[in-house]
């Protein structure tokens, strides 16, 4: 009988393994709890943290309850026993333990629960994402003021992929673009429109915690956090996101260990009808080096296609740059820019950019022939 709750612990390991969406999860969130001991149907359990007993209630709670009637029977109940290393005065370790129940019956959702009150914050590891008063934090959006959608040109390119964008905008979380996957060739506005969302929504919904990032960003933050041993932080932190922008995504392949954080972070997001947008070089059944089960949930929403904008579109880019930059082009130097450079707005922009350059360095002014040497200089082909 002393070793009953590690047996029926391990039955319930057995079920909980085969219900989860990865290994991660199983060795993060249950693979570190130690049975404690059974007592009346009433099962303890050892977590390292508060957090730990924080995050599964939040997140685990529905598996749990279903396994433990499974193991125990209809009035299972189960408690949470928390111990943490201590340091003592004779630097020794000795655990500070704090008990709690947990839902007590399982089966009751709408048991009031109260936690505990801690004598001493020395008991308390404080994750800094899960303090009381996170959603009041300011978290800065990583967004660019300058890629708005007044600054988007609208044209036959991207008229599918800016309306979407701006439906998105206006109805986060409660349209059937979720997620939203824009996708071009480089240079061709895909960054612009998803920062330029992310600002609709921060204006419309300024409650709504925002963030933009390159998947490069990411995958990097996420090893950090892995080497600091600080991957329950990280994946809390993008958990409480409310509209999440990946640009990228592509750089995603074939980093395994990323992506699996990723699609945990994705369906959990997903779930709570967080939106998601994300942005790639090619369409997701082009993509390579990224599992499946991810590839089938950017095809979950709407996929739109930024393509090559035609003449009118180009000139348009080229007149709000201007007119942005606060300086005046005779047009027909305008048009001729646009006519020459075709197939990058990134391109078309830089030939633009190096044409003010030469004429405030040169104190030259800005003539038909100064734009022809330029795009003779810097575009092959033209």
């Amino acid at each position: 009988m002393d070793v009953l709750h590690e047996t029926l612990w391990d039955k319930c390991l057995e079920i909980i393994k085969d219900n989860l969406d990865s290994k991660l999860s199983f060795e993060t969130w249950f693979k570190p709890i130690k049975p404690i001991k059974i007592d009346n149907e009433i099962l303890t359990i050892q977590v390292p943290s508060p957090f730990y007993y924080e995050y599964i209630e939040a997140h685990y709670i529905d598996l749990l309850s279903k396994t433990l009637r499974k193991i125990l029977g209809d009035n299972a109940k189960l408690e949470y026993s928390v111990i943490m290393e201590q340091p003592t005065h004779a630097n020794t370790q000795q655990p500070a333990a704090v008990h709690f129940p947990g839902k007590n019956n399982v089966n009751l959702k709408n048991k009031v629960f109260h936690q505990p009150s801690y004598s001493s914050d020395s008991k308390i590891i404080r994750n800094p994402f899960i303090i009381p008063g996170i959603k009041n934090l300011h978290i800065d959006s990583q967004l660019n003021p300058n890629y708005s959608f007044e600054n988007f040109i609208e044209g036959e390119c991207n008229r599918l992929a800016r309306s979407a964008g701006l439906t998105v905008a206006h109805n986060t979380g409660k349209t059937n673009f979720n997620p939203l996957f824009i996708y071009s060739k480089p240079g061709l506005g895909k960054s612009h429109l998803a920062q330029a969302i992310g600002i609709e929504i921060k204006e419309k919904h300024p409650k709504k915690t925002v963030l933009y990032l390159d998947a490069d960003t990411f995958q990097r933050q996420f090893a950090e956090a892995t080497i600091k041993n600080e991957r329950n932080d990280f994946m809390h932190f993008y958990q409480m996101i409310d509209v999440l922008i990946i640009d990228d995504v592509q750089w995603f392949a074939g980093k395994e260990r990323t992506q699996t954080a990723f699609f945990q972070i994705f369906n959990y997001l997903h779930q709570k009808n967080k939106q998601i947008i994300l942005t790639s070089d090619c369409p997701p059944v082009e993509l390579q080096g990224l599992e499946e089960r991810l590839l089938s949930r950017f095809k979950w929403g709407l996929s739109a296609e930024l393509t090559v904008p035609d003449f009118h579109t180009r000139l348009e880019i080229l007149k709000r740059k201007t007119y942005n930059d606060g300086i005046e082009i005779e047009e027909d130097i305008l048009e001729y820019v646009a006519n020459h450079i075709s197939t990058n707005i990134r391109e078309l922009e830089g030939i633009l950019i190096s044409l003010l350059a030469q004429s405030t360095i040169n104190n030259k002014e800005i003539t038909i022939e100064l734009a022809k040497d330029t795009v003779e200089k810097l575009v092959k082909n033209t």
